[in-house]
């Protein structure tokens, strides 16, 4: 990579005139920039540099109007690694002057879902494209030459032409759209008039081409510029801002195959448009939100500035038959970017060093405060620790793991920082800051950097200086929050804190937390500030917290009655883990066994969560765990037995090759979830809580995992029913993975064939899809497992194969085999994600559930002579994931063995 992947500091551009031509049928694009204005800011220069990359550049031209002179004979260089392109230009441009640059481009629509791109689909058993862009982090300049970098905020004036019979998308509202003249008329450049020149006669039509222009868009980021061309429909709602009180429509757009099952993203959007406003006391600025749901994407959903974007699976949703999972995941996907509109679109960071200011925001933001206001039964604070704040901490329990604000030095590093610590850690680094200052504190302090930052650029200090502010003016004294949040951010890695009983109440350390075990010296030199928000229980037997202590320290001794219940990190906010004495850790468990009296679901959550990680990295025993787990058989809350289920199953993957602790294991399972199987039925019913369906939908499937007959039985006789009548209501929809996946498993070939058909009908349900790609992945079969390597190489959507191999990694029939049809099949695998960031997780998805020595050696010399600069983290994450489980493996064979034993008297 070369050196100078930043561009020179020497211009800066200021507005875009980019006009672009799509030719769906020939499936190229074509277009012209003009970028004015660009200003010097140093010394004169006879040199411009910008990013571009994959295009055909042409009539490229500099006017300056200091020298009132027009540029045309120019050299052009390209440094294809930095994807950059220079300009020489004879005369040089003076200092702190002003100059219009212009180039025509070109391109093709490729299917990489980067850049500008097209994306595919059947219509009446016609196979149609359309376009659409996927800018971020820096792919805007494979789409139109740019100066593509965050901080360099520019206004762009954004022209599409198109069929006629096309919709054009764009960040802004349409200014106006007319007929294609044959002159130069209306599109406004003799250079564009010849362009178009080429069309043919048929293609001359006065209504074969139309243009349409769109209003000028704030200063913005180009990779936050989105377009988009096809036959679209679309949806249409509106809201109402709360501080002005002008209404601003709010559309949906999609294929018309699709467009029918999106209502309920856009009434997300109508819901959380006007609670982000009044929190932040900013008003959505432009004059309109759109979102387009794309059959092909890299991502999950892009913040576009006024046109969001997002996979099938993001937004759509069978209204008639709604399961849970589908509805919380469309939620919070629409709700996490239109936090976007503030955090990443009004206000930008600097650099990508600082990526989790927007995500880390918008995850904190549009997944649990936002998202708990509008449904406060989902209980998403209380999600969060299994669905984020574990996810994180289990990611960067490893040596390869990074800092929140990490160095990104040149595009691959960009790339793949977008990951669980710059999302999940950072939001669950500002949620512990959000609960030691106080939400109201917090969130004001947001708006106060907002508002300080409009339309600008931001770094670390910028965040930390509003919520100073917002200490000093609600509480009266400023917190120090810089020096506070400093080793959370710029260290990687997190706390353990072992507490130790001792006469005047208890010992506090702190030390690194290793999943392979306690760090090393070298490893362990930071000094965290730590929320230590301690529960104590007093006379009355009433619990209180104290959140005004802080650990700074390596350790420190704490005045406690250890005699009655006390627990740290009350409410599990804080990023770390405890690891208490065994015997008070037991004590802990049976009282919040009780219920919510002392101890609150939250807590209840991370104590399951930290006694398992405990045990995997050899702080703690995984007997010790289990009879945590045990204790708290006759819990009543759904996300108490997630965190359970979730825990129990990482078990059972990793011992899979030991066939007498699996078999244990799994009786645990069964006589822990049979019972609630056999209390809630398989029924559900509209008017139940929330918790009692979730709860019901995890029973069942954690007991048929465990391989309960009963259960088993009643799952496959569900989909025998489905495939002789072809009644998708004879399944419960929020069971219908978990049916189709025991139906493949348990059955045969044409169980096999029946999903795979549901995957390949293109009028399915992205929920059903993905409920197929996995249960194709279950079969025991081999000529079944055969096909599906076959399907994933010949017809599988790119964007789907992260399911596959997570499919046929959860079939411990193919778990070997599976990464050995990875590694004969690698050079088209990683061909197919050559343009995009996506293979960074296939590598994971493949490789991360193997177990032995000999597995790492295998997986070490297979990447020996491969070029892993674009996943070079994942792969070594990948590999500490299986140091970590074999050492997991010698530590506490014999541990689990005997525990299972004693208990299977009881069991």
């Amino acid at each position: 990579m070369s050196s100078n992947f930043r561009l020179p500091s020497n211009v800066q551009p200021t507005d875009y005139d980019l006009t672009i031509k799509t030719d769906l049928k020939k499936e190229l694009f074509e277009g012209f920039v003009k970028i004015r204005r660009v200003l010097e800011v140093k010394e004169k220069t006879s040199t411009l540099t910008f990013n571009v990359a994959d295009l055909e550049l042409s009539n490229i031209s500099l006017f300056s109007r200091d020298l009132k002179t027009q540029q045309i004979n120019t050299f052009l260089s390209f440094d294809s690694k930095a994807e950059q392109g220079t300009l020489d230009f004879p005369e040089a441009l003076p200092a702190n002057s002003t100059a219009t640059l212009s180039i025509a481009f070109s391109g093709k629509l490729t299917g990489a879902m980067m850049g500008y791109y097209k994306s595919t689909y059947e219509d009446d058993g016609e196979k149609k494209v359309y376009s659409l862009t996927q800018f971020e982090p820096t792919a805007a300049r494979r789409a139109f030459p740019c100066w593509d970098e965050p901080s360099l905020k520019a206004r762009f004036t954004i022209t599409m032409i198109s069929r006629m019979n096309t919709t054009n998308l764009s960040n802004m509202s349409v200014a106006s759209e007319e007929a294609l003249k044959s002159e130069a008329g209306n599109y406004g450049d003799a250079t564009l008039a010849k362009m178009f020149a080429a069309l043919d006669i048929k293609e001359q039509g006065k209504d074969e081409w139309k243009v349409t222009k769109f209003n000028t868009t704030p200063f913005m980021s180009t990779y936050l510029v989105a377009y988009a061309n096809g036959q679209f429909s679309h949806l249409e709602s509106s809201y109402k801002s709360p501080l002005t009180g002008k209404v601003r429509p709010l559309r949906i757009y999609g294929t018309a195959d699709v467009i029918s099952r999106a209502k309920y993203a856009l009434d997300v959007k109508v819901k959380v448009l006007p609670l982000y406003e009044e929190i932040f006391d900013i008003e959505y600025p432009l004059p309109k939100l759109d979102t387009l749901v794309a059959h092909d994407f890299d991502a999950g959903a892009m913040e576009n500035w006024g046109l969001i974007t997002g996979r099938t699976s993001a937004f759509l949703m069978n209204l008639d038959r709604p399961d849970m999972a589908t509805k919380q995941r469309i939620t919070v996907s629409q709700s996490h970017e239109v936090a976007h509109m503030w955090f990443g679109d009004i206000v930008t960071m600097e650099w990508w060093d600082y990526l989790y200011l927007n995500e880390g925001f918008a995850t904190l933001m549009g997944e649990v405060i936002i998202v708990g206001i509008v449904h406060p039964e989902w209980k998403v604070d209380s999600k969060f620790i299994t669905g984020h704040l574990n996810d994180a901490l289990r990611l960067d329990a490893k040596l390869s793991s990074h800092p929140i604000e990490v160095q990104c030095p040149d595009a691959n590093q960009i790339n793949q920082i977008f990951d669980s610590l710059s999302y999940a850690k950072a939001a669950s680094v500002l949620r512990m800051l959000c609960n030691f200052v106080g939400q109201d504190i917090f969130l004001k302090g947001v708006s106060i950097y907002l508002k300080d930052h409009l339309y600008g650029h931001t770094t670390t200090k910028d965040l930390w200086n509003g919520i100073n502010k917002a200490t000093q003016e609600l509480d009266g004294v400023a917190i120090d929050v810089a020096e506070m949040m400093e080793n959370w951010i710029v260290k990687m890695g997190f706390p353990v804190l072992t507490v130790t009983e001792c006469q005047d109440g208890i010992q506090v350390r702190q030390d690194r937390y290793l999943e392979t075990g306690p760090a090393e010296e070298k490893d362990n030199q930071t000094i965290w500030t730590i929320p230590l928000a301690i529960l104590t229980v007093g006379e009355t037997g009433r619990p209180s917290i104290v959140k005004t202590a802080v650990l700074t320290a390596r350790e420190t001794i704490l005045t406690i009655d250890t005699s009655k219940p006390y627990k740290l990190n009350a409410g599990t906010y804080g990023v770390y883990r405890v690891l208490y004495p065994k015997e008070q850790l037991t004590r802990i468990a049976r009282e919040a066994a009780q219920g919510d009296a002392v101890f609150s679901l939250n807590d209840r959550i991370g104590l399951v969560h930290d006694t398992m990680a405990l045990a995997k990295s050899g702080h703690a025993t995984v007997s010790s765990a289990l009879t945590v787990v045990d204790i708290f058989r006759n819990e009543p809350e759904f996300l108490v037995w997630d965190s359970i289920a979730e825990n129990l199953a990482l078990l059972v993957s990793t011992w899979w090759e030991n066939e007498e602790i699996v078999q244990g294991l799994n009786e645990f399972r069964k006589k822990l979830f049979k019972p609630i199987v056999d209390r809630l039925g398989y029924v559900y019913s509209p008017s139940e809580p929330v918790d009692i369906s979730q709860l019901r939908t995890s029973a069942i499937g954690q007991a048929a995992a465990a391989g309960d007959q009963a259960v088993v039985a009643t799952l496959r006789e569900m989909f025998k029913t489905y495939m002789a009548t072809g009644d998708e209501s004879k399944i419960p929809v929020d069971l219908f993975t978990t049916t189709a996946i025991n139906a493949v498993k348990y059955g045969g070939v044409d169980e096999y064939n029946f999903v795979k058909g549901l995957y390949e009908d293109r009028t399915t349900l992205p929920s059903v899809g993905i409920s197929a790609m996995y249960a194709m992945c279950a079969s025991q079969e081999e000529s079944c497992n055969r096909d599906t390597e076959q399907f994933i190489l010949d017809k599988a959507r790119s964007q789907d194969i992260m399911y596959f191999f997570s499919g046929q990694q959860m079939n411990y029939g193919t778990r070997r085999s599976s990464v050995k049809f990875f590694m004969d099949n690698f050079e088209p695998l990683e061909e197919r994600y050559r343009r995009t960031s996506s293979f960074q997780f296939v590598i994971p998805a493949a490789l991360g559930n193997l177990d032995t020595k000999s597995d790492i050696e295998w997986i070490k010399k297979f990447f020996e002579d491969k070029d892993t600069s674009r996943y070079n983290l994942a792969l070594a994450q990948t590999l500490d994931s299986l140091r970590a489980s074999a050492a997991w493996i010698e530590r506490s064979t014999t541990d689990i063995s005997e525990w299972l034993e004693k208990r299977s008297g009881k069991i």
